[in-house]
């Protein structure tokens, strides 16, 4: 045992001798999930977000990414997991009732893709608020191209309980404001989830092919499965791989965020949002009378900067989401690495949330020391590794400067929780933690249990393309949601969450007194 695994364990002991084990029942839980909206044949759906799933700019639990067919379900927090994942599954069977020749795409990579031009941005109606958000929108498209954007995922959001950082507090002898000891704390968490981020597409990646569509003619290193489809034979998550969504043009400008504190992470993204790029300044930011994008900086906002953690606090009206932390400090954490759950019609399942919080518990625990640049670099590298080879029996990855098989390190990452699953069940009651974590130990032994390797199989022995995988699996999907009894307590509820958000936008339209160009102006001369 490491002498930082000591010091967990030792901290781990104390926090059960003082008996603040049920300090763990009041965590929190949200999900969310995107999905694309598309036609019976797989191709992304042209239509305008529905008005009968209400305002996509305020309806709390639906609403659109980055393009109009591109849904997003949010559930508000739970403290029961349960419940998080009825939410999930109550939200989307709202949306079937609501969709007419349309199903909700079953993976995170997309099919049938005609190119960019095919993909429509999302629209928010009239507000200042709406346009900018669409102009964010247009502005990732000139940047990145609009394809990379409909890549879809799945969050995770965790809190711990309000009553447990004082006890935690005093156990640990910290005489900062309470504030500042729960944002350091969750930060502390953060930069463990990095270092062993790795390890969650390895164990729930699900999209190791893609169509090829996607890639619209360009080269690639990937073989070729069939007529239809690309793939790596190791491949976890492509998704998380260098054909997704990365901030690669922002690290070669030498930003990246800082984790080390909240201070730190501000900063870093604040000269990001503040800092111009020449190549995006030859996108220009209004050409011919219409807004491209929002500025010509680094980032346009600090949404843009992908990471597969963020801190989050929940901000204001129009407040920047930095300035929230700034104000409020961290108020819980969002797990983005998560690769939709072909195999689940709600995109994520019970066992994978149960590892995730007792990931999360682990992370609170274990030592976290501040990440050099020789760490940061490793990271990069391990969740690029695994992305791509994951399951490839001789990787080896890094770690403080050495390499380690990926077997071996995430055979040390699951036995060192086995404490915390244990400690999990004993407040929760039943085994429910332990039986996760000991199907996710399997999955370590045996990658070919792994989401990814089961794809890949059952498109092989079924004798399909990644398209067709995708489209029968949407198709069950559909069928799940359209079955299940109708709750009209529940249909009602949503219903009038529609007519709530379509209300809340005619006003918030009629309520604007500003220019967009003064709206904008002000929102960026938000002091920090």
């Amino acid at each position: 045992m490491t002498q930082a695994s000591l010091s967990a364990a030792r901290l781990l002991d104390r926090f059960i001798n003082a008996g603040m084990e049920t300090l763990l029942t009041g965590s929190s839980i949200g999900l969310e999930k995107e999905s694309l909206r598309v036609s019976p044949d797989g191709s992304i759906a042209q239509t305008p977000h529905p008005a009968s799933l209400g305002s996509a700019l305020l309806h709390p639990y639906i609403t659109t990414d980055y393009s109009e067919a591109q849904l997003e379900f949010i559930t508000p927090p739970f403290d029961r997991l349960q419940d998080a994942l009825a939410c999930l599954r109550d939200v989307q069977q709202f949306v079937y009732s609501r969709l007419e020749d349309e199903l909700l795409w079953a993976t995170s990579m997309p099919c049938v893709v005609a190119g960019g031009d095919s993909i429509p941005v999302a629209r928010y109606g009239k507000s200042n608020a709406g346009i900018m958000k669409m102009i964010y929108r247009k502005g990732l498209g000139h940047r990145y191209g609009r394809v990379m954007q409909v890549i879809s995922g799945a969050h995770f959001n965790y809190s711990f309980s309000d009553d447990l950082w004082p006890a935690l507090q005093e156990l640990r002898q910290d005489r900062h404001a309470s504030k500042d000891f729960i944002t350091a704390n969750y930060f502390r968490i953060l930069r463990n989830l990095l270092r062993f981020g790795w390890l969650i597409p390895y164990l729930f990646g699900a999209s190791p092919a893609v169509c090829k569509s996607f890639l619209a003619g360009k080269p690639t290193r990937m073989q070729e499965f069939d007529s239809s489809t690309y793939y790596e034979p190791y491949a976890t998550s492509l998704r998380m791989g260098d054909i997704g969504y990365q901030n690669s043009r922002e690290d070669a400008a030498g930003i990246k965020a800082c984790y080390d504190s909240l201070d730190g992470y501000i900063k870093s993204l604040a000269c990001a949002i503040e800092t111009p790029c020449p190549s995006y300044e030859k996108i220009g930011v209004i050409v011919d009378g219409e807004y491209r994008q929002l500025n010509a900086n680094i980032l346009q906002i600090e949404n843009e900067y992908y990471s597969s953690v963020r801190p989050k606090q929940v901000p204001d009206r129009n407040e920047k989401p930095i300035r929230a932390l700034q104000q409020r400090g961290v108020r819980y954490i969002e797990l983005r690495s998560l690769d939709i759950n072909a195999y689940d019609p709600l995109g994520i399942n019970e066992d994978q949330c149960r590892f995730l919080e007792i990931l999360m518990t682990f992370s609170l625990f274990e030592n976290s020391p501040p990440q050099s640049e020789l760490e940061r670099r490793e990271i990069d590298f391990n969740l690029a590794a695994v992305a791509h080879q994951g399951r490839n029996p001789a990787l080896h990855l890094q770690r403080q400067g050495k390499t380690v098989p990926l077997r071996l390190w995430a055979t040390e990452l699951c036995e060192a929780m086995q404490d915390y699953a244990g400690l999990l069940d004993s407040v929760h009651g039943g085994e429910a933690y332990r039986q996760a974590l000991a199907a996710q130990c399997m999955t370590v032994r045996d990658p070919e249990l792994t989401p990814s390797a089961r794809m890949l199989t059952e498109m092989r022995e079924c004798g399909e393309g990644f398209y067709d995988f995708a489209s029968r699996m949407s198709h069950k999907h559909e069928r799940y949601f359209r079955t299940l009894p109708v709750d009209r307590e529940k249909e009602q509820f949503f219903s009038n969450a529609v007519e709530t958000s379509l209300r809340e936008q005619r006003e918030l339209e009629e309520s604007d007194d500003l220019s967009f160009e003064d709206y904008l102006c002000r929102y960026f001369d938000e002091s920090l």
